[in-house]
Protein backbone atom coordinates (compact mmCIF):
# COMPACT_ATOMS: atom_id res chain seq x y z
CA UNK A 1 0.00 0.00 0.00
CA UNK A 2 1.33 3.45 -0.90
CA UNK A 3 0.00 6.91 -0.39
CA UNK A 4 -0.72 9.40 -3.15
CA UNK A 5 -0.33 13.14 -3.54
CA UNK A 6 -4.09 13.57 -3.00
CA UNK A 7 -4.71 10.93 -0.35
CA UNK A 8 -5.37 11.77 3.32
CA UNK A 9 -4.13 9.45 6.06
CA UNK A 10 -7.03 8.94 8.50
CA UNK A 11 -6.01 7.51 11.89
CA UNK A 12 -8.71 5.74 13.87
CA UNK A 13 -11.98 3.88 13.24
CA UNK A 14 -13.94 5.00 16.28
CA UNK A 15 -16.98 7.31 16.04
CA UNK A 16 -15.04 10.30 14.70
CA UNK A 17 -12.89 8.30 12.31
CA UNK A 18 -15.97 6.65 10.85
CA UNK A 19 -17.78 9.97 10.50
CA UNK A 20 -14.80 11.46 8.68
CA UNK A 21 -14.43 8.38 6.47
CA UNK A 22 -18.09 8.51 5.47
CA UNK A 23 -17.88 12.23 4.68
CA UNK A 24 -14.65 11.99 2.68
CA UNK A 25 -16.10 9.14 0.65
CA UNK A 26 -19.24 11.18 -0.03
CA UNK A 27 -17.20 14.20 -1.12
CA UNK A 28 -14.76 12.21 -3.29
CA UNK A 29 -11.72 12.97 -1.14
CA UNK A 30 -9.23 10.11 -1.42
CA UNK A 31 -8.03 8.72 1.90
CA UNK A 32 -6.54 5.69 3.57
CA UNK A 33 -7.78 4.66 6.99
CA UNK A 34 -5.55 3.10 9.64
CA UNK A 35 -6.92 1.24 12.67
CA UNK A 36 -4.89 -0.53 15.35
CA UNK A 37 -7.71 -2.99 16.19
CA UNK A 38 -9.12 -5.67 13.92
CA UNK A 39 -12.52 -3.96 13.67
CA UNK A 40 -14.27 -0.60 14.01
CA UNK A 41 -15.71 0.97 17.18
CA UNK A 42 -12.69 2.42 18.93
CA UNK A 43 -13.27 2.87 22.65
CA UNK A 44 -16.64 1.11 22.44
CA UNK A 45 -15.16 -2.23 21.43
CA UNK A 46 -14.11 -3.57 24.81
CA UNK A 47 -11.71 -6.02 23.14
CA UNK A 48 -9.80 -3.26 21.35
CA UNK A 49 -6.14 -2.86 22.36
CA UNK A 50 -6.64 0.73 23.56
CA UNK A 51 -10.20 0.42 24.84
CA UNK A 52 -10.71 1.48 28.45
CA UNK A 53 -14.26 0.14 28.58
CA UNK A 54 -15.59 -1.99 31.45
CA UNK A 55 -18.34 -4.61 31.54
CA UNK A 56 -21.05 -2.46 33.13
CA UNK A 57 -20.42 0.68 31.04
CA UNK A 58 -23.35 2.42 29.34
CA UNK A 59 -23.83 5.75 27.64
CA UNK A 60 -24.48 8.59 30.08
CA UNK A 61 -26.48 10.40 27.39
CA UNK A 62 -29.58 8.94 25.76
CA UNK A 63 -29.37 7.28 22.37
CA UNK A 64 -31.51 9.89 20.58
CA UNK A 65 -29.31 12.73 21.85
CA UNK A 66 -26.11 10.87 20.97
CA UNK A 67 -26.64 9.05 17.66
CA UNK A 68 -25.68 10.22 14.18
CA UNK A 69 -28.71 11.91 12.61
CA UNK A 70 -28.38 10.05 9.32
CA UNK A 71 -28.01 6.68 11.05
CA UNK A 72 -30.40 6.36 14.01
CA UNK A 73 -30.01 3.56 16.52
CA UNK A 74 -32.52 0.75 16.20
CA UNK A 75 -35.76 0.97 18.18
CA UNK A 76 -34.87 -2.16 20.15
CA UNK A 77 -31.68 -0.55 21.50
CA UNK A 78 -32.06 0.63 25.09
CA UNK A 79 -32.42 4.35 25.81
CA UNK A 80 -29.01 4.27 27.52
CA UNK A 81 -27.16 1.64 25.45
CA UNK A 82 -24.41 -0.65 26.72
CA UNK A 83 -20.97 -0.74 25.16
CA UNK A 84 -21.94 -3.99 23.40
CA UNK A 85 -24.91 -2.30 21.72
CA UNK A 86 -22.70 0.60 20.66
CA UNK A 87 -20.01 -1.68 19.26
CA UNK A 88 -22.68 -3.23 17.04
CA UNK A 89 -24.01 0.22 16.12
CA UNK A 90 -20.62 1.29 14.76
CA UNK A 91 -20.14 -1.97 12.90
CA UNK A 92 -23.56 -1.50 11.30
CA UNK A 93 -22.63 2.10 10.47
CA UNK A 94 -19.41 1.01 8.76
CA UNK A 95 -21.21 -1.67 6.76
CA UNK A 96 -24.04 0.67 5.75
CA UNK A 97 -21.66 3.29 4.37
CA UNK A 98 -19.16 0.75 2.90
CA UNK A 99 -16.29 1.90 5.09
CA UNK A 100 -14.57 -1.39 5.90
CA UNK A 101 -12.73 -1.46 2.60
CA UNK A 102 -11.39 2.05 3.31
CA UNK A 103 -9.38 0.90 6.35
CA UNK A 104 -6.19 -1.02 6.91
CA UNK A 105 -6.89 -2.92 10.14
CA UNK A 106 -4.26 -4.21 12.53
CA UNK A 107 -2.10 -1.24 11.56
CA UNK A 108 -0.37 0.76 14.30
CA UNK A 109 0.68 4.23 13.15
CA UNK A 110 4.16 4.92 14.52
CA UNK A 111 5.09 8.35 13.19
CA UNK A 112 3.66 11.24 11.19
CA UNK A 113 6.32 13.64 9.94
CA UNK A 114 5.78 16.74 7.77
CA UNK A 115 7.89 16.87 4.63
CA UNK A 116 7.98 20.65 4.73
CA UNK A 117 5.50 23.48 4.89
CA UNK A 118 1.75 23.09 4.66
CA UNK A 119 0.80 21.34 1.44
CA UNK A 120 4.14 19.60 0.93
CA UNK A 121 2.95 16.29 2.33
CA UNK A 122 3.47 13.97 5.28
CA UNK A 123 5.48 10.81 5.74
CA UNK A 124 3.40 8.26 7.70
CA UNK A 125 5.01 5.12 9.12
CA UNK A 126 2.99 2.20 10.44
CA UNK A 127 3.46 -1.38 11.57
CA UNK A 128 1.27 -4.39 10.80
CA UNK A 129 1.61 -8.17 10.74
CA UNK A 130 3.91 -7.97 7.73
CA UNK A 131 6.35 -5.51 9.31
CA UNK A 132 6.99 -1.77 9.14
CA UNK A 133 5.96 0.44 6.22
CA UNK A 134 5.88 4.10 5.25
CA UNK A 135 4.24 6.21 2.58
CA UNK A 136 3.67 9.84 1.65
CA UNK A 137 0.25 11.42 2.08
CA UNK A 138 -1.24 14.80 1.21
CA UNK A 139 -2.43 15.29 4.76
CA UNK A 140 -3.12 13.69 8.13
CA UNK A 141 -6.45 13.48 9.93
CA UNK A 142 -6.14 12.27 13.54
CA UNK A 143 -9.17 10.60 15.13
CA UNK A 144 -7.69 8.18 17.65
CA UNK A 145 -9.83 9.30 20.60
CA UNK A 146 -9.25 11.09 23.89
CA UNK A 147 -9.85 8.41 26.54
CA UNK A 148 -7.05 5.85 26.20
CA UNK A 149 -4.03 7.29 28.05
CA UNK A 150 -4.53 7.07 31.85
CA UNK A 151 -3.92 10.13 33.99
CA UNK A 152 -2.43 8.44 37.06
CA UNK A 153 -1.55 10.87 39.84
CA UNK A 154 1.45 10.45 42.12
CA UNK A 155 0.37 9.74 45.70
CA UNK A 156 2.43 10.57 48.75
CA UNK A 157 3.68 7.53 50.60
CA UNK A 158 3.40 3.90 49.53
CA UNK A 159 0.38 1.61 49.28
CA UNK A 160 1.08 -2.10 49.71
CA UNK A 161 -2.31 -3.32 48.49
CA UNK A 162 -3.51 -3.40 44.88
CA UNK A 163 -3.46 -0.02 43.12
CA UNK A 164 -4.90 0.30 39.62
CA UNK A 165 -6.23 2.98 37.30
CA UNK A 166 -9.81 2.77 36.04
CA UNK A 167 -8.40 1.93 32.59
CA UNK A 168 -7.41 -1.47 33.99
CA UNK A 169 -10.84 -2.19 35.42
CA UNK A 170 -12.94 -4.68 33.49
CA UNK A 171 -15.29 -6.66 35.74
CA UNK A 172 -16.72 -6.20 39.24
CA UNK A 173 -15.32 -9.58 40.31
CA UNK A 174 -12.01 -7.73 40.65
CA UNK A 175 -13.44 -6.35 43.91
CA UNK A 176 -14.53 -9.65 45.44
CA UNK A 177 -13.94 -9.76 49.23
CA UNK A 178 -11.81 -6.60 49.17
CA UNK A 179 -11.99 -3.34 51.05
CA UNK A 180 -12.14 -0.89 48.15
CA UNK A 181 -11.34 2.80 47.82
CA UNK A 182 -12.32 4.52 44.59
CA UNK A 183 -10.50 7.83 44.09
CA UNK A 184 -12.33 10.24 41.80
CA UNK A 185 -16.08 10.78 41.53
CA UNK A 186 -16.61 11.55 37.87
CA UNK A 187 -19.01 9.46 35.83
CA UNK A 188 -16.71 6.44 35.60
CA UNK A 189 -15.71 6.67 39.26
CA UNK A 190 -19.34 6.66 40.39
CA UNK A 191 -20.24 3.80 38.04
CA UNK A 192 -17.35 1.70 39.29
CA UNK A 193 -18.05 2.51 42.94
CA UNK A 194 -21.58 1.16 42.46
CA UNK A 195 -20.09 -2.03 40.97
CA UNK A 196 -17.74 -2.39 43.93
CA UNK A 197 -20.57 -2.10 46.45
CA UNK A 198 -22.05 -5.41 45.29
CA UNK A 199 -18.79 -7.38 45.36
CA UNK A 200 -16.35 -5.87 47.83
CA UNK A 201 -16.34 -6.11 51.63
CA UNK A 202 -16.67 -2.33 51.81
CA UNK A 203 -16.50 0.61 49.42
CA UNK A 204 -15.40 4.19 50.01
CA UNK A 205 -15.34 7.02 47.47
CA UNK A 206 -12.71 9.75 47.78
CA UNK A 207 -13.62 13.13 46.29
CA UNK A 208 -11.38 16.14 45.82
CA UNK A 209 -14.30 18.43 44.90
CA UNK A 210 -18.06 18.42 44.74
CA UNK A 211 -20.16 17.52 41.71
CA UNK A 212 -23.61 18.26 40.40
CA UNK A 213 -25.63 15.05 40.04
CA UNK A 214 -28.14 14.63 37.22
CA UNK A 215 -30.72 11.82 37.13
CA UNK A 216 -31.01 9.79 33.95
CA UNK A 217 -34.79 10.21 33.90
CA UNK A 218 -37.02 13.21 34.54
CA UNK A 219 -40.80 12.72 34.39
CA UNK A 220 -40.18 9.28 32.90
CA UNK A 221 -38.09 10.58 29.99
CA UNK A 222 -34.30 10.71 29.50
CA UNK A 223 -33.17 13.88 31.24
CA UNK A 224 -31.10 15.13 28.30
CA UNK A 225 -34.16 15.18 26.03
CA UNK A 226 -36.05 17.63 28.24
CA UNK A 227 -34.17 20.84 27.55
CA UNK A 228 -33.99 20.98 23.77
CA UNK A 229 -37.41 22.42 22.92
CA UNK A 230 -36.72 25.92 24.24
CA UNK A 231 -33.32 27.58 23.86
CA UNK A 232 -32.45 29.62 26.92
CA UNK A 233 -29.47 31.88 27.64
CA UNK A 234 -27.13 30.42 30.25
CA UNK A 235 -27.98 33.09 32.85
CA UNK A 236 -31.57 31.78 32.77
CA UNK A 237 -30.95 28.11 31.99
CA UNK A 238 -28.63 27.58 34.95
CA UNK A 239 -31.05 28.56 37.77
CA UNK A 240 -33.92 26.70 36.11
CA UNK A 241 -31.87 23.51 35.79
CA UNK A 242 -30.57 23.85 39.35
CA UNK A 243 -34.15 24.05 40.59
CA UNK A 244 -35.07 20.91 38.64
CA UNK A 245 -32.05 19.10 40.09
CA UNK A 246 -33.15 20.01 43.62
CA UNK A 247 -36.58 18.51 42.89
CA UNK A 248 -35.25 15.22 41.54
CA UNK A 249 -31.89 14.84 43.32
CA UNK A 250 -32.24 16.81 46.51
CA UNK A 251 -29.17 18.05 48.35
CA UNK A 252 -26.19 15.67 47.95
CA UNK A 253 -24.40 17.44 50.81
CA UNK A 254 -26.74 15.77 53.32
CA UNK A 255 -25.16 12.43 52.30
CA UNK A 256 -21.64 13.74 52.88
CA UNK A 257 -20.82 14.88 49.36
CA UNK A 258 -18.79 18.11 49.27
CA UNK A 259 -20.50 21.18 47.86
CA UNK A 260 -19.30 22.15 44.38
CA UNK A 261 -17.08 25.23 44.41
CA UNK A 262 -18.13 26.15 40.87
CA UNK A 263 -21.33 26.83 38.97
CA UNK A 264 -23.46 24.27 37.17
CA UNK A 265 -22.04 23.43 33.70
CA UNK A 266 -18.54 24.74 34.52
CA UNK A 267 -17.59 21.05 34.74
CA UNK A 268 -19.26 17.91 33.44
CA UNK A 269 -22.07 16.80 35.78
CA UNK A 270 -22.32 13.23 37.04
CA UNK A 271 -25.22 11.39 35.41
CA UNK A 272 -25.79 8.76 38.08
CA UNK A 273 -28.61 8.45 40.62
CA UNK A 274 -27.50 5.09 42.03
CA UNK A 275 -24.47 6.51 43.79
CA UNK A 276 -26.76 8.80 45.81
CA UNK A 277 -29.07 5.89 46.53
CA UNK A 278 -26.26 3.74 47.91
CA UNK A 279 -24.74 6.51 50.01
CA UNK A 280 -28.20 7.12 51.47
CA UNK A 281 -28.45 3.42 52.33
CA UNK A 282 -25.02 3.32 53.96
CA UNK A 283 -23.51 1.06 51.31
CA UNK A 284 -20.97 3.68 50.25
CA UNK A 285 -18.97 6.09 52.39
CA UNK A 286 -17.79 9.45 51.07
CA UNK A 287 -14.22 10.43 51.92
CA UNK A 288 -12.29 13.64 51.24
CA UNK A 289 -9.13 13.86 49.14
CA UNK A 290 -6.21 11.56 49.88
CA UNK A 291 -3.33 13.07 51.84
CA UNK A 292 -0.92 10.13 51.95
CA UNK A 293 -0.66 6.35 52.06
CA UNK A 294 1.15 4.07 54.47
CA UNK A 295 0.96 0.33 53.84
CA UNK A 296 -2.73 -0.46 53.51
CA UNK A 297 -3.73 2.64 55.44
CA UNK A 298 -4.90 5.69 53.53
CA UNK A 299 -4.86 9.03 55.33
CA UNK A 300 -7.30 11.71 54.18
CA UNK A 301 -7.04 15.48 54.27
CA UNK A 302 -9.54 15.78 57.13
CA UNK A 303 -7.31 13.73 59.43
CA UNK A 304 -9.30 10.50 59.16
CA UNK A 305 -7.94 7.24 57.72
CA UNK A 306 -9.11 3.89 56.39
CA UNK A 307 -7.79 0.41 55.68
CA UNK A 308 -8.03 -0.90 52.12
CA UNK A 309 -7.01 -3.91 50.08
CA UNK A 310 -7.54 -2.22 46.72
CA UNK A 311 -7.46 1.34 45.40
CA UNK A 312 -8.92 2.20 42.01
CA UNK A 313 -7.96 5.63 40.67
CA UNK A 314 -10.77 6.97 38.48
CA UNK A 315 -8.69 10.04 37.76
CA UNK A 316 -9.38 10.48 34.08
CA UNK A 317 -7.30 10.50 30.94
CA UNK A 318 -4.86 12.75 29.17
CA UNK A 319 -4.72 13.55 25.49
CA UNK A 320 -2.27 11.28 23.75
CA UNK A 321 -1.13 11.43 20.13
CA UNK A 322 2.03 9.29 20.41
CA UNK A 323 2.75 9.15 16.69
CA UNK A 324 3.24 12.91 16.18
CA UNK A 325 5.40 15.47 17.95
CA UNK A 326 3.56 18.00 20.08
CA UNK A 327 5.12 20.94 18.25
CA UNK A 328 3.31 19.94 15.06
CA UNK A 329 -0.06 20.14 16.84
CA UNK A 330 0.38 23.67 18.21
CA UNK A 331 0.21 22.21 21.71
CA UNK A 332 -0.43 24.77 24.44
CA UNK A 333 -0.83 23.74 28.07
CA UNK A 334 -2.85 20.54 28.34
CA UNK A 335 -4.11 20.34 24.75
CA UNK A 336 -3.41 21.35 21.16
CA UNK A 337 -4.67 24.87 20.43
CA UNK A 338 -6.68 24.39 17.25
CA UNK A 339 -9.34 26.45 15.50
CA UNK A 340 -12.71 25.07 16.62
CA UNK A 341 -10.73 22.25 18.27
CA UNK A 342 -9.89 20.73 14.89
CA UNK A 343 -7.84 22.96 12.55
CA UNK A 344 -4.19 23.93 12.81
CA UNK A 345 -3.79 27.71 12.52
CA UNK A 346 -0.88 27.52 10.06
CA UNK A 347 -1.34 24.24 8.25
CA UNK A 348 -4.10 23.08 5.92
CA UNK A 349 -2.99 19.45 5.86
CA UNK A 350 -3.29 18.48 9.53
CA UNK A 351 -6.53 18.03 11.46
CA UNK A 352 -7.60 16.55 14.79
CA UNK A 353 -11.14 15.22 15.09
CA UNK A 354 -13.03 14.43 18.28
CA UNK A 355 -10.86 16.54 20.58
CA UNK A 356 -13.95 18.35 21.76
CA UNK A 357 -16.20 17.91 24.77
CA UNK A 358 -19.43 19.64 25.74
CA UNK A 359 -22.54 18.71 27.67
CA UNK A 360 -25.05 17.36 25.16
CA UNK A 361 -22.84 17.62 22.07
CA UNK A 362 -23.40 13.98 21.07
CA UNK A 363 -21.88 12.31 18.06
CA UNK A 364 -23.91 14.49 15.71
CA UNK A 365 -22.18 17.60 17.05
CA UNK A 366 -18.85 15.91 16.42
CA UNK A 367 -20.05 14.80 12.98
CA UNK A 368 -20.55 18.49 12.20
CA UNK A 369 -16.93 19.12 13.16
CA UNK A 370 -15.85 16.43 10.69
CA UNK A 371 -18.12 17.87 7.99
CA UNK A 372 -16.59 21.32 8.45
CA UNK A 373 -13.10 19.86 8.03
CA UNK A 374 -13.98 17.75 5.00
CA UNK A 375 -15.80 20.62 3.28
CA UNK A 376 -12.81 22.85 4.01
CA UNK A 377 -10.42 20.42 2.32
CA UNK A 378 -12.71 20.17 -0.69
CA UNK A 379 -13.16 23.95 -0.91
CA UNK A 380 -9.43 24.56 -0.57
CA UNK A 381 -8.73 22.28 -3.49
CA UNK A 382 -11.37 24.13 -5.50
CA UNK A 383 -9.84 27.48 -4.53
CA UNK A 384 -13.10 29.00 -3.27
CA UNK A 385 -13.35 32.33 -1.49
CA UNK A 386 -15.04 30.71 1.50
CA UNK A 387 -12.05 28.42 2.00
CA UNK A 388 -9.68 31.38 1.80
CA UNK A 389 -11.85 33.17 4.36
CA UNK A 390 -11.60 30.27 6.81
CA UNK A 391 -7.90 29.95 6.15
CA UNK A 392 -7.43 33.62 7.05
CA UNK A 393 -9.72 33.38 10.08
CA UNK A 394 -7.84 30.54 11.74
CA UNK A 395 -4.44 32.04 10.94
CA UNK A 396 -5.04 35.36 12.69
CA UNK A 397 -5.58 33.95 16.18
CA UNK A 398 -8.61 32.64 18.06
CA UNK A 399 -9.99 31.61 21.42
CA UNK A 400 -11.67 28.36 22.38
CA UNK A 401 -15.46 28.45 21.89
CA UNK A 402 -16.36 28.59 25.58
CA UNK A 403 -19.25 31.04 25.17
CA UNK A 404 -17.95 32.95 28.18
CA UNK A 405 -18.16 29.91 30.48
CA UNK A 406 -15.50 29.74 33.20
CA UNK A 407 -14.62 26.07 32.96
CA UNK A 408 -12.49 24.53 35.69
CA UNK A 409 -8.78 24.81 35.05
CA UNK A 410 -8.22 21.08 34.70
CA UNK A 411 -6.53 19.00 32.01
CA UNK A 412 -9.79 17.22 31.18
CA UNK A 413 -11.49 20.60 30.64
CA UNK A 414 -8.75 21.95 28.36
CA UNK A 415 -10.76 21.13 25.23
CA UNK A 416 -14.25 21.76 26.66
CA UNK A 417 -16.55 24.08 24.72
CA UNK A 418 -20.03 25.53 25.10
CA UNK A 419 -22.31 23.45 22.89
CA UNK A 420 -24.46 26.29 21.55
CA UNK A 421 -21.48 28.55 20.81
CA UNK A 422 -19.51 25.74 19.22
CA UNK A 423 -22.27 24.35 17.03
CA UNK A 424 -23.24 27.83 15.84
CA UNK A 425 -19.67 28.49 14.71
CA UNK A 426 -19.18 25.08 13.08
CA UNK A 427 -22.51 24.98 11.25
CA UNK A 428 -21.91 28.57 10.14
CA UNK A 429 -18.70 27.49 8.41
CA UNK A 430 -20.43 24.45 6.92
CA UNK A 431 -22.96 26.74 5.25
CA UNK A 432 -20.24 29.10 4.00
CA UNK A 433 -18.28 26.16 2.59
CA UNK A 434 -21.27 24.94 0.62
CA UNK A 435 -23.20 22.76 3.00
CA UNK A 436 -26.92 22.85 3.58
CA UNK A 437 -28.23 24.42 6.76
CA UNK A 438 -28.37 21.62 9.42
Amino acid sequence: MTGTSKQIALIGAGPMGLAAAKLMAQHDIAFQGFELHSDVGGLWDIDGPRSTMYDSAHLISSKRMTEFTDFPMREDVAEYPSHNALKQYFRDFAKHFDLYEKYHFGAEVLTCEPLGRSGEGWRVTWRDGAGEHSATFAGVMIANGTLSAPNMPAFKGAFTGELIHASHYRAPTQFTDKRVLVIGAGNSGCDIAVDAIHHGKSTDLSMRRGYYFVPKYVFGKPADTMGGAIKLPMWLKRPIDQTILKWFVGNPQKYGFPKPDYKLYESHPVVNSLVLYHVGHGDLKIRPDVDHMDGKTVHFTDGTSGEYDMILAATGYRLDYPFIEKQHLNWQGDAPHLFLNAMHPGRDDLFVLGMVEASGLGWQGRHEQAEMVVRYIKALRAGTQSAKGLQSEKAKGFQRATGGMNYLNLARMAYYVDKATYRKAVTGWIRKLGGAKP
